[in-house]
């Protein structure tokens, strides 16, 4: 049963003939008196909530009962129901345990996957209890359907991001992918969408931190031709490109405000305007996004709205680094050899202990891109059957003549990871272009670390 608490008859009604035309069964009243006294009652699967009860637009109101209602009902996913000029009240509700907002006028197909969203959710974590009750030797179907061939490792770590990638991805919940640079972020992002019910339909990814904000609607949204000067043919937008399927929005903590803004209103009710067309168009697509930066910390310092990041992260995954899974290098050192050999149709090669040893104990500030590119220089440089420790060594930055040892007592990753930068600034003059190369940083990576270890790259 979903229940429906709004003071408007008009709101009641509407929403009372779609669900029950969707076939749920619709429990709808006009008070928090009446909504306590049918929770107490009864157990909603669902709760679709407004946010003011009377002349008052405080909100209060609303997120009193939301309390309430959580008091009573803590699994139960409250979705509020808002107009665009009280955001912040969903906010509000949000960080009290609401599962999603909604904004009125609302768009009936977007509410509805919506409310299948958050009931398959619910339904996974009782199915989950269920699965940890069956015996050890119980087959699972569903656990050996689920596709992660081309996701290297084998570390609780890992395991346990794509045991929720597993959980999630047949839903339509927004997923955030956090975790450091070179990670492999991306590849979850495929995981979800190669194990959704879209997975036949488009896998769309967008750099959004390559998108500077005066090409961000052209590039998302489409234009006509005419629509600017340069506009000599219709374009179709990123949206457009992944309806009915996924879309990646990657490096999302780099977009600014004002992109943030039209992005949200899309995600909202995924409907958009290409640039020059006053025509709405409507796209059914996943969202998946992903980020190396710090999103909290950027909502306080009011450079990342807060709205948003609700919306894009109902469900978050975060990758850890490759320094807190070694156990995974030498299967993804092996990996990246043989694409390497097989790609140039060369011999495939063999690592030697000690090299294997080396390998195992960098500190990898550039995570997985990091050793794959180590991995892949050394190939081509050496050209031998089996790889040394000693061919690796002059490939990476920490020599024995400056000191920093890999195996040295008293040293920390830290101190390693500083010297090797300090290394590569020197070697390098301090082009930050050619030092992030080296070291496989994307550019902001890079400057976070410059910043952690107050290194002065200004000289």
């Amino acid at each position: 049963m979903i229940l429906i608490i709004d003071d408007d008859i008009s709101i009641r009604a509407s929403l009372s003939f779609m669900l029950k035309r969707a076939g749920y069964e619709v429990v709808a009243v006009s008070s928090p008196k009446e909504a306590m006294v049918t929770i107490r009652d009864t157990a909603p699967q669902l709760i679709l909530m407004d946010m003011n009860f009377s002349l008052s637009t405080s909100g209060d109101e609303g997120i009193t009962l939301l309390k309430q209602v959580k008091l009573f009902r803590k699994d139960v996913p409250i979705i509020l129901m808002t107009a665009w000029g009280s955001i912040d009240l969903a906010v509000k509700g949000m960080r009290a345990g609401a599962f999603d907002f909604i904004t009125k006028p609302w768009n009936n197909a977007s509410l509805l996957q919506r409310i299948e969203t958050a009931l398959e959710l619910n339904s996974i974590d009782d199915k989950c209890d269920k699965e940890c009750s069956q015996s050890i030797n119980s087959p699972n179907k569903e656990e050996d359907s689920f596709d992660r061939s081309f996701i290297i490792g084998n570390s609780d770590g890992l395991n346990k991001v794509l045991d929720v990638v597993k959980r999630v991805a047949k839903t339509n919940a927004s997923v955030l992918i956090t975790g450091e640079s070179g990670t492999g972020k991306e590849l979850i992002a495929e995981a979800l969408h190669r194990n959704s019910m879209r997975k036949n339909k488009n896998f769309v990814k967008v750099n959004l931190g390559g998108i500077s904000q005066s090409l961000f609607e052209s590039e998302m949204f489409g234009h006509k031709k005419g629509a600017f000067t340069d506009a000599s043919n219709d374009r179709i937008g990123r949206f457009e490109l992944a309806d009915k399927g996924t879309i990646f929005l990657d490096e999302i903590g780099d977009l600014d405000i004002g992109s943030q803004v039209k992005l949200l209103r899309v995600l909202q009710d995924q409907t958009f305007e290409p640039l020059g067309d006053s025509h709405a168009h409507k796209v059914d697509l996943r969202i998946v996004s992903a980020t190396n930066a710090d999103l909290t910390k950027r909502i306080a310092e009011h450079s990342f709205r807060e709205d948003l990041f609700y919306r894009i992260n109902l469900i978050t995954v975060h990758l850890p680094a490759l320094r807190d899974r070694r156990e995974d290098i030498p299967l993804l050192a092996k990996h990246f050899a043989n694409k390497q050999c097989e790609i140039n149709n060369i011999p495939q090669v063999e690592f030697s202990p000690d090299a294997m040893n080396l390998l195992t104990r960098l500190p990898y500030s550039g995570n997985i891109r990091e050793l794959k590119n180590l991995v892949e220089r050394t190939i081509i440089i050496c050209s031998k059957k089996i790889l040394t420790a000693d061919d690796f060594k002059p490939q990476i930055n920490i020599r024995p003549e400056t000191n920093i040892a890999i195996n040295s007592d008293g040293l920390t990753l830290d101190d390693i990871e500083k010297r090797t930068i300090i290394l590569s600034l020197k070697k390098h003059n301090n082009n930050l272009c050619h030092v992030a190369l080296d070291l496989g940083l994307s550019r902001a990576a890079l400057y976070r670390r410059l910043e952690k270890y107050n290194i002065d790259y200004k000289k």
